[in-house]
């Protein structure tokens, strides 16, 4: 027995997020390949999910088997829309609301790409304070200063070192 279409057409099955599953797929694949941190930690899911949102929005073809198959000129892409210091958020935020403009109400992958986003947004992790390491820090103190930083600051360098690797 087939499902219900959701929208309540009936009969043409449930909408299956393959855009967005095939995205994060290459994204797990590629930190998986630089072997950078442990997949079981929030860091891993941080990058991996930073680097299928820039993925997502950048329209990196779906059909890429594994990481290495990355057109080169797409690898450039990635490797400049994740470095530090850019204007990824901002970017992420206009994409967004320019695919919702261009997709219909129930799109299932911008669904996943909008739900990836909150969870970078509104978690924090608690990380090394890059900005109070100095000269001075390691002779006078041995204690690692740390910060609650959100996902997404975590995410982005690890999903650019990835890619870099790549």
């Amino acid at each position: 027995m087939r499902p219900e279409d959701t929208d309540g057409t009936g009969g043409n099955g449930l909408r299956v997020p393959m855009t967005w599953l095939s995205t994060e797929y290459l994204a797990d694949d590629l930190l998986r390949t630089g072997d950078l941190m442990e997949p079981t930690t929030l860091e891993f899911r941080a990058g991996r999910e930073a680097l299928a949102l820039t993925i997502f929005l950048c329209g990196v073809p779906r059909a890429a088997p594994a990481p290495r198959a990355l057109p080169g000129p797409r690898v450039d892409e990635l490797r400049l829309l994740t470095a530090y210091e850019c204007t990824w958020r901002a970017w992420v935020c206009e994409r967004l609301a320019e695919a919702g403009r261009n997709t219909g109400p129930g799109d299932p992958d911008l669904a996943l790409a909008r739900a990836a986003w909150r969870w970078l947004e509104e978690t924090e992790l608690l990380a090394a304070d890059l900005d109070a390491i100095g000269p001075g820090c390691w002779e006078t103190d041995n204690q690692e200063v740390r910060v609650w930083t959100p996902a997404w600051q975590l995410g982005l360098p690890l999903g650019h070192l990835a890619v870099r690797l790549c």
